[in-house]
């Protein structure tokens, strides 16, 4: 048994040898593939329904797509991300296309803008070559690139403004690019987190377009090598707005769908209130309430909750009351205890016993 251990290690020595970098493991010591650490998206519900059986967020060493509609948040959940990214020591690279975002607003998202890499992107191909230049350092690194959807090619910056002399240019760069990267981000624990926009299906298949009313742009090659792909579709009902006490307009409730998750979490859903006003970010606290409603431990009376602790402590409170009960550590840990066990390990549990009934 010795032996062959032996031989095997001198098999992945010469076969990293032979490509120039690591990409033979032994997978009980060194395991690419397994995510072991997620940067978390502001979000606590959101992070509690991205992996199967555990709190996530988004994960490290992958390939992430945030895809959304207009003024659904795309950028703020980025730089909030971002924000807590560098809280856990990893560095940001920013690739802004849109020549859009304000340091101010960076910074009131928690970033710290001093030390984040600001690159304009000003091609598809020159975005891959600066992130290849930066993996080659062995950082650990978050690359954002905000966003895919409006980087062009250099044949798009170059040539005249026919789309037909382009056409399927960024796709097939796209395909090429992502393909290269992959395992550069794995062996190095960098994490890439695009983002993009959701544009109307348009066809005249009826039923294609009530299942898929909507797509990103970058080609069926970014969907195949994307990990977890996460869409933001805003409300548009006056009921969704977040108004200041000047009826100004200061935010508005979003819902996200998990489009694509290889984590065990395609299709769940959650939804929360984004301001972009003074403040600036997810109104994260205020969602976990929806996030709790029918779970066992949660009893409504008229206006009245009773929240019921494993101990058999009861809390109850009126919803105007919420975020100030929320200051109460006890009450608090409560509600953790109960977001994890109704939205993070009961999901797990009723698919493992699906899965049991299945075989059975």
């Amino acid at each position: 048994m010795t032996a062959g251990k032996v031989d095997m290690d001198v098999y992945r020595k010469l076969l990293n040898k032979k490509v120039g970098m690591t990409v033979a493991h032994n997978l009980n010591k060194e395991n690419p593939t397994e995510v072991k650490e997620w940067i978390p998206t502001g979000s606590r519900w959101l992070d509690s329904i991205i992996c199967r059986g555990q709190l996530a967020g988004i994960p490290v060493g992958k390939i992430t797509e945030i895809a959304g509609l207009e003024a659904s948040g795309k950028s703020f959940m980025a730089a909030q991300i971002a924000g807590n990214a560098q809280k856990m020591g990893i560095r940001v690279a920013y690739f802004d296309a849109e020549s859009a975002i304000d340091p101010t607003f960076l910074a009131k998202a928690g970033c710290n803008v001093d030390d984040l890499l600001y690159v304009q992107a000003a091609s598809v191909e020159k975005v891959f070559e600066m992130i290849e230049t930066l993996l080659a350092d062995e950082e650990k690194w978050l690359f954002i690139w905000d966003s895919l959807a409006h980087t062009p090619a250099e044949k798009d910056v170059e040539g005249d403004f026919n789309p037909q002399s382009s056409m399927a240019m960024k796709a097939r760069i796209l395909s090429k690019a992502f393909s290269k990267v992959t395992i550069p981000l794995a062996n190095t624990q960098s994490t890439f987190l695009i983002v993009n926009q959701l544009k109307t299906n348009i066809t005249s298949n009826i039923a294609e377009a009530l299942t898929t009313p909507y797509f990103t742009p970058g080609g069926k090659a970014a969907h195949y090598t994307y990990s977890l792909r996460i869409w933001l579709t805003a409300r548009k009902a006056k009921a969704a707005y977040i108004l200041d006490s000047n009826g100004v307009r200061i935010g508005s409730e979003v819902k996200v769908k998990l489009e694509k998750s290889r984590f065990g979490s395609a299709g769940r859903t959650c939804n929360f209130k984004l301001l972009w006003g003074q403040q600036v970010g997810i109104q994260d606290e205020e969602s976990w309430l929806d996030a709790i409603r029918g779970s066992e431990r949660l009893k409504t009376a008229g206006a009245w909750y009773t929240l019921t602790s494993k101990e058999g402590r009861e809390f109850k409170f009126q919803l105007k009351q919420w975020v100030e009960k929320l200051q109460d550590p006890e009450f608090r840990q409560v509600i953790f205890d109960v977001m994890d066990e109704h939205v993070i390990y009961k999901p797990a549990e009723d698919n493992e016993d699906a899965l049991q009934t299945q075989e059975d």
